[in-house]
């Protein structure tokens, strides 16, 4: 396809009655550039991963057979969202969808706007798509996404934030992507040192960091230890993965899942998870993503691996320039535990907060509802940080 003008939407529909399925619906829609009329066509016919999977691919053979490729590529990306580990689909329809998104987008390659490379990172590579500055160059940024996002999703917030002045490195590290889904590469918590490799890389400094989702958790750790970061912008609240995790279920079980880990009875844990995972869609999807993610064997010992994905016992080592951004009704995570994360950043150079509200269409995970709206907000308050 030829290049086109840059343009977000903006807004949230009321697609599905479960909050995770309806997010995803409108992820589809607002990141992914689905068509809204096919989601409502199957909106109300999704109630699990099996119909989940089956409705969007079919929908995307049909955006397909109909020369709808853009429309094919969102379908076929977020087919393969809710396919779990063992399912020879997953990879099917996650390559499908790449293949043809770097065929559809081939224009921005063949003439210089995005270039592809490929990092070395312990025995794997990691894919990074570079966009220069259009104009004077204001500032480097790295940016990334998080717990269970696609590199491709954020091709045009990368395009925007070029046009409007920046050097973007867009890349995926372990547990995302095709560094988790073809070349199995689990997530690791030490996120400076897939970002150390990429700023070796490319030989940069007095970089920016913009992490998404558990991005917000991971770029604020890299920054702990990776000085060449100068800024760092927390594209969620995200204090440590445990307090999210935590916060999501409610309090009685809350309750027993600490005594159960304090006392390691990790049968009964496992137990309890699994028949909880029966009856909510949600913690089915986190337990299994999570176990194929995160080298998992088990619930129990997923959890465990969480306690280290943090950034509050690092969070006085670092002494950047910080922006977190919040959203008032996350149904992933309690905007609330911004004391927790803001009072972790005790030696700053500077910090913001910034929470968006249902009233701006921002309010939901990640601000999906108002995208040019949060990328505004990054952009100017890189300007005013660096003035």
């Amino acid at each position: 396809m030829k290049k086109v003008k840059i343009t977000f939407k903006k807004g949230l529909f009321k697609l599905n009655k479960q909050p995770n399925i309806n997010y995803q619906l409108n992820r589809i829609i607002m990141w992914n550039d689905g068509d809204v009329e096919d989601i409502e066509s199957i909106a109300s016919k999704i109630n699990d991963s099996e119909t989940w999977k089956g409705e969007l691919i079919r929908i995307g053979n049909m955006a397909k057979n109909e020369g709808r490729i853009k429309e094919a590529i969102a379908y076929y990306r977020m087919s393969e969202f809710f396919m779990y580990d063992g399912d020879e689909d997953k990879v099917k329809y996650y390559k499908l969808a790449t293949d043809i998104f770097y065929d559809y987008y081939k224009d921005y390659f063949e003439d210089g706007t995005v270039k592809r490379y490929e990092v070395p990172y312990d025995n794997v590579n990691l894919p990074v798509l570079y966009a220069k500055a259009v104009g004077e160059r204001k500032d480097i940024i790295l940016l990334h996404g998080g717990n269970d996002s696609y590199m491709e999703e954020l091709f045009f917030p990368m395009l925007y934030f070029s046009e409007h002045g920046f050097d973007v490195y867009l890349f995926e590290g372990p547990g995302q992507g095709s560094v988790m889904r073809i070349q199995g590469k689990h997530f690791n918590y030490q996120w400076e040192k897939p970002v150390t490799v990429i700023l070796d890389y490319f030989k940069l400094d007095n970089v920016t960091i913009i992490g998404a989702s558990l991005g917000g958790m991971l770029a604020p750790r890299a920054a702990a230890y990776e000085k060449r970061i100068k800024r760092v912008i927390a594209w969620s609240v995200f204090p440590s993965f445990y307090s999210v995790l935590l916060g999501m279920i409610p309090p009685s079980f809350k309750i027993a899942i600490k005594i159960l880990i304090k006392l390691h009875l990790s049968f009964i844990l496992n137990f309890a998870f699994r028949k909880k995972a029966k009856k909510d869609f949600t913690i089915d999807w986190g337990i299994k993503h999570g176990m194929y993610a995160y080298n998992a064997k088990s619930p129990y010992e997923y959890v465990i691996k969480l306690k280290k994905f943090q950034m509050i016992n690092v969070g006085h080592l670092i002494d950047q320039d910080v922006l977190v951004i919040g959203a008032n009704k996350d149904h992933f995570i309690d905007y609330k535990l911004f004391k927790e994360e803001l009072d972790a950043l005790n030696n700053v150079h500077s910090l913001t907060f910034r929470l968006f509200t249902d009233k701006e269409c921002a309010s939901n995970h990640c601000n999906m509802g108002n995208t040019k709206l949060v990328l505004d907000t990054m952009i100017n308050w890189i300007k005013l940080i660096k003035l």
